[in-house]
């Protein structure tokens, strides 16, 4: 319970998995029918990043503050444009003072028929992000623990949805539950399009997690992962990574434009890194 993102709100982390999910969101919407955005651990939705504890930190400065200025590829551009266009509307007078979390992004991309259903444990967390999403017939907000939305919560009534889960790693064992989390989503909703985050660290069991994962036997998993410094000095967030179950069979080809600039714009030191492969499956164009 003592995790709070807003800490770490707009840092190289949440580039990354915001880019991604604002890809993902964009991908479902090539349907007119709706679809349900479920995440499982929504934080208060909405960050001031002018505030003391965002100030105390300042991770969002070598985040999504090196993204809005400055000229990008136009490959890159476009790919980042829906989540970049996001946080500007936020902030109409210019500079960065708003951040949008996951439901709060998800949300300003919907359509009038898509819908969200967010969880959040924490008491006050859940306050803030209720209040937040007062009054909005597309939004559902409940206190819970999201691990257990992955079975009381899916499959969505739309029986289309992208479930993001990003736990807060306060707790050992949290990669061995997303693996877990997983087997039991996709038993429920087996055509769900699933978004998993993980943090990269010194002695991280990274490689152990994938092989869990891959002996699942669930077919179409996608990797994407994002390191912007050395862990030799530190014992802190160097990188993260993303699973994606069963994702657009365009995204691969995006992440082979958009994490090389990434790893160049966001690097901290000269051992930023990039990757993204198929840890099962690989996802065939239509």
């Amino acid at each position: 319970m003592n995790y709070r993102h807003i800490y770490h709100a707009g840092n190289f982390a949440d580039v990354l998995k915001h880019a991604v999910l604002a890809r993902l969101v964009l991908y479902m919407q090539g349907k007119d029918k709706a679809f349900r955005v479920l995440d499982t651990h929504a934080g208060i939705g909405l960050y001031d990043l002018s505030s003391q504890e965002a100030q105390k930190t300042g991770e969002w400065k070598d985040g999504i503050g090196r993204l809005l200025d400055g000229d990008m590829p136009a490959e890159a551009a476009a790919i980042l444009a829906p989540y970049l266009e996001a946080v500007r509307t936020l902030n109409p007078q210019g500079g960065l003072t708003l951040y949008p979390g996951s439901p709060k992004l998800a949300r300003m991309l919907f359509r009038p028929q898509d819908r969200l259903s967010a969880m959040e444990l924490h008491p006050d967390d859940y306050e803030t992000l209720h209040r937040l999403f007062d009054g909005d017939f597309q939004s559902r907000i409940t206190r819970l623990d999201g691990w257990l939305s992955l079975g009381a919560h899916l499959p969505p009534k739309e029986k289309r949805g992208i479930v993001l889960v990003d736990p807060p790693f306060e707790v050992e064992g949290e990669y061995e539950r997303l693996v877990d989390g997983l087997e039991k989503a996709v038993r429920r909703f087996a055509g769900g399009v699933y978004c998993l985050w993980y943090p990269l660290k010194k002695g991280a069991p990274v490689a152990a997690f994938h092989k869990a994962l891959k002996e699942t036997g669930i077919p179409k998993m996608l990797c994407a992962e994002l390191v912007v410094r050395s862990d030799r000095e530190t014992t802190g967030l160097t990188g993260s990574g993303l699973i994606v179950v069963n994702p657009p069979y365009t995204l691969k080809q995006e992440l082979d434009v958009l994490l090389p600039f990434l790893k160049e714009r966001l690097a901290q030191d000269r051992f930023a890194s990039a990757r993204s492969f198929w840890i099962a499956g690989e996802a065939k164009a239509p």
